[in-house]
């Protein structure tokens, strides 16, 4: 199972094309790209942004690397997806706020590669909602306990939404399409 690149490098590769968004975000971009069904292949960036001027990542880059380890995570039945967060040791508002924008980034792209109307279970539309109003949220300043595990379950709900996207719109109709 690949694990995903180190953030920080993310975050360098990022910057190096002029991105106006950190790692976390970029991630959710990705995943909500490929959860809504879009193309798999190095012409995600461009696709998911939707800038045509953005080039592929080069093969083995970073971002290649990113791209490889979201899709084999994505896949996995064994539900190993990881969101590309900041480690613990930041500060709780700087996670809960990667956390907010991860969530932007995914229904951003989610929204281009699934259209107007995904297939989408009654659990599906619901888990879409929700991650729209952590995208509308901010980061409240606090470090105590009991936020520390509210930011543990959100993430964990997260993880599972994109899970459940993905199965909606990639391997539910997979699936109905191998049966037929």
């Amino acid at each position: 199972m690949p694990d995903l690149p180190d953030i920080a490098a993310v975050d360098a590769a990022s910057r190096q094309l002029g991105l106006a968004m950190d790692a976390s975000e970029l991630h959710g971009v990705l995943c909500g790209w490929l959860a809504g069904g879009g193309a798999t292949d190095g012409t995600w960036l461009a696709r998911a942004l939707a800038d045509d001027a953005l080039p592929a990542p080069a093969p083995g880059s970073v971002l290649d690397q990113l791209r490889e380890a979201a899709i084999v995570q994505l896949e996995d039945r064994g539900f190993s997806f990881d969101l590309l967060l900041p480690i613990a040791d930041r500060s709780l508002d700087e996670r809960a706020e990667a956390l907010f924008s991860w969530c932007r980034g995914f229904l951003g792209a989610f929204g281009l590669a699934a259209g107007a109307a995904p297939p989408l279970s009654e659990e599906g539309s619901e888990a879409l909602q929700d991650l729209a109003r952590l995208a509308k949220a901010s980061a409240e300043s606090s470090e105590d306990e009991e936020d520390e595990d509210a930011l543990a379950e959100l993430e964990e709900f997260v993880r599972v939404a994109a899970l459940l996207l993905h199965g909606d719109c990639v391997l539910g109709p997979r699936h109905r399409r191998s049966l037929n």
